[in-house]
């Protein structure tokens, strides 16, 4: 600078004089400026964003009177606050810092321009008074600097935890840093470092926690406690407002993802008809842990169901979205704001609630279920598998799903029967499921996973082998369609598992239905029927009829047990649970619950029935298969061993008729022999001799009578133990098993590694 325009220095001025200098110097550097006297320090970079949000330092010429020199460095602290905040509040106001920090820095903004006016006044104050002096301006200012520290202190904690100044924050990466370079590059943004790795930005609830941590912190002092109280209140408007559209229009308004709601927008609801995990239900919606206002930490739950709620209502145009709310809580100190929450929670249920009980008619599509999936009534059911007997014998990949499904509409509309009068025939269909049920049960059970209590899920992504001697009566399962909003509890993953339990019900029935048929030919067929002269050949017949008997024992049992004991008390006790939830208080006077515990209550009652039906664990399992495998074989060598026995029966091998035959009879018996010589080879019996044949039998029986013995008594011993460890309700089925297997040389414990693998 030309010495013609230096100031002149201080010392070779009157003390007056240095405090009339200083005095002005100071009116500069208030408003972030330098004087002539008071110059930033070196240390400070004007260009430097770091240096500019932790404000500049000042020095002073040398010679300056030092009570003067005192007094002008502790009032210049709060210029620098003053340049700190002005440049805070250009750098928290970007777009990116979202629409709280933007309401705060406005606050701020708004109380730099008081503070500039103040200034304004000590300038004129100075100018026109002539016993302004350093002392009076210092006097004046006190109050503000003491402003200007507790916004300095603030803005300082923001900068830190945005990790603006040397301090790095500790805070974990955003987690939702994916879904926004996702929603980044659908906006056609480009995909670079900057853009992929950006530093948690402080905004939302997290500001508003900053906010009121630091109000509790300061609330001893009045000046600090009534600045945080307004700035909170400033700093909350714009969260309150898409708390509010939350609460009564179920919308997000969140362009910079500040809410503590987050919507994962690319879970749509088309995605019910395929989803078996609730995605739509669990992750549509979800609370952001990290960014939870202090306000909210106790009802955040409520928040979100409210929301969650209402949203479905919205959707299906429940809700008028065009409606201003009024005379509602703007800012988080309003007393009316709990109660904002509760009564917008309690009338988001009521609706959700009302609208699935009553609109779309739930407890009358539960029924619809029941009777489809757990054939009851099962009238209509056996004569459906009457008509299509032909189609389900094949081999599944030659079913004609086509001529089922007209088969079961034509069964659906017979007059007379319950299922006519269902409104909801029109969607239940047929399909075919290649993978067989124990398998399909294995797999989801995973053997251990759920006797540890674990969840049970449908793991429809994990490759499985197809049955290759899958059958059309083994593979038949009813789907279901279901429209939204009743898919949200009667949601995919609750349909696998109704279509666990019929598949379940189903194979009884069927299996029940073969032992009638052998029934029917033991009592029909004239080999069967009359009195052989070979005593060792009609005690191994009742051998046979002992064992079908004792089959049909177990089938009938766990079928009865099943429906009566399992499936229809929890039944009535989930229609008690919905009867109670039409606003009213139930039995116990708890008042009415929730949709999400309406929908938890049906997926329990649904665990408990496959829990009760042994079909989740994965050792009954095992054992149940090899007992129906065992009885399924018998069946379908009844023809096998009638013609076994008719070989093996020397009475009836000669053209004699035998002395414990009727005329009748014989006469039967001859048509029936006529008709299957063409086909019947009978060398290979006529090289045996008769006890050869008997003895042959009596092996083939014992083979079967020991299978299903040891194998059924497994199953009692397991019962046993599971009854005592798990399920009480399996001692019932353990008695009634009990009779069949009285009296054979399989009563008693069986070793663990009698089940084999």
């Amino acid at each position: 600078m030309p010495a013609v325009l230096q100031p002149q220095p201080l010392y070779e001025l009157s003390l007056e004089e240095q405090e009339a200098a200083i005095i002005e110097d100071l009116l500069f550097v208030f408003m972030g400026y330098e004087g002539q006297y008071i110059r930033f320090s070196y240390s400070y970079d004007p260009n430097e964003e770091r240096d500019q949000l932790v404000g500049p330092t000042y020095k002073i010429s040398p010679g300056l009177d030092p009570s003067l020199e005192d007094l002008t460095l502790s009032m210049s602290k709060m210029a620098t606050h003053y340049s700190a905040l002005e440049h805070f509040v250009d750098v928290q106001s970007r777009e990116e810092f979202g629409a709280v920090n933007h309401a705060l820095c406005a606050a701020i903004r708004k109380l730099l321009q008081e503070y500039l006016v103040m200034i304004a006044q000590l300038e004129t104050q100075f100018l026109t008074n002539d016993t302004f002096t350093l002392h009076v301006l210092n006097i004046h200012t006190l109050p503000t600097s003491q402003l200007m520290l507790q916004l300095y202190s603030l803005a300082h904690e923001f900068l830190k935890k945005n990790a603006l100044l040397d301090v790095e924050s500790e805070e974990d990466s955003d987690p939702d840093d994916i879904e926004h370079i996702l929603e980044n590059l659908k906006r056609g943004g480009e995909l670079v470092p900057g853009n992929m790795t950006g530093k948690k930005v402080c905004k939302g609830g997290v500001v508003i926690g900053l906010i009121t941590k630091r109000l509790e912190t300061m609330s001893g002092d009045p000046a600090a406690r009534s600045l945080l109280t307004s700035l909170l209140r400033d700093a909350s408007r714009p969260y309150m407002s898409m708390l509010n559209e939350w609460l009564h229009h179920g919308g997000i308004n969140d362009p910079h993802s500040e809410f503590l709601i987050k919507e994962q927008k690319s879970i749509k609801r088309d995605r019910l008809e395929q989803d078996y995990t609730d995605d739509y239900w669990e992750r549509r919606y979800t609370v952001r842990d990290q960014d939870i206002p202090p306000q909210l930490l106790g009802v955040k739950d409520k928040v979100l169901l409210a929301g969650k709620y209402l949203n479905v209502v919205r959707e299906c145009g429940g809700v008028d979205v065009s409606k201003v709310v009024e005379d509602v809580p703007v800012t988080f100190d309003d007393p009316r704001f709990l109660d904002n929450v509760n009564n917008a929670y309690a009338y988001a249920n009521e609706s959700l609630m009302k609208l699935l009980l009553t609109t779309h008619a739930l407890p009358a599509r539960l029924r619809s279920l029941k009777h489809y999936f757990f054939l009851d009534p099962s009238d209509y059911f056996t004569y459906f598998l009457e008509l299509g007997a032909s189609e389900l014998r094949k081999a599944v990949k030659e079913v004609n799903t086509v001529k089922l499904q007209s088969l079961l509409d034509i069964v659906l509309r017979q007059p007379g029967t319950i299922v006519s009068l269902d409104p909801f025939k029109e969607d239940v269909y047929i399909e075919m499921n290649e993978v067989s049920l124990i398998k399909m049960l294995q797999r989801v059970v995973n053997i251990t996973g759920i006797e540890q209590g674990e969840a049970l899920q449908p793991l429809n992504n994990q490759p499985v082998g197809h049955d290759k001697d899958a059958k059309g009566f083994t593979s038949l399962q009813l789907n279901y369609t279901v429209p939204f909003p009743v898919s949200l509890v009667i949601s995919r993953k609750t349909v696998w598992r109704y279509q666990a339990l019929f598949r379940f019900l189903l194979s009884l029935r069927h299996l029940e239905s073969q032992l009638s048929i052998t029934w029917q030919t033991h009592n029909s067929n004239i080999v069967w029927c009359y009195k052989s002269s070979t005593r060792r050949l009609e005690i191994w017949k009742r051998r046979v009829w002992t064992l079908r008997a004792r089959m049909m024992v177990f089938v009938q049992q766990l079928l009865y047990f099943c429906t009566l004991e399992v499936i229809e008390p929890n039944w009535q006790a989930l229609m008690s649970s919905l009867k109670a939830k039409d606003g009213s208080l139930d039995g116990s006077g708890k008042p009415d619950r929730t949709v999400d515990e309406l929908m938890q209550d049906h997926v329990d009652f649904l665990d408990t029935c496959l829990k009760g039906c042994m079909l989740t664990n994965g050792k009954l399992i095992r054992i149940h298969s090899k007992l129906m495998q065992t009885c399924t074989m018998f069946t379908s060598y009844t023809s096998w061993l009638s013609r076994a026995l008719e070989k093996g029966d020397p009475d009836l091998v000669g053209n004699f008729k035998p002395p414990n035959m009727s005329d009748e009879q014989w006469k039967r018996f001859q048509v029936f022999k006529s008709q299957k010589s063409n086909s019947d080879s009978t060398s290979n019996s006529q090289l045996q001799d008769e006890e050869t044949r008997v003895n042959n039998l009596f092996e083939l029986i014992k083979k079967w009578e020991t299978n299903f013995s040891r194998h059924l008594q497994i199953l009692l011993d397991a019962l046993n133990h599971y009854a005592a460890t798990e399920t009480v309700v399996l001692l019932s089925l353990c008695a009634r098993l009990a009779t069949a297997n009285q009296g054979t040389d399989y009563s008693g414990l069986r070793n663990e590694e009698d089940i084999g693998p």
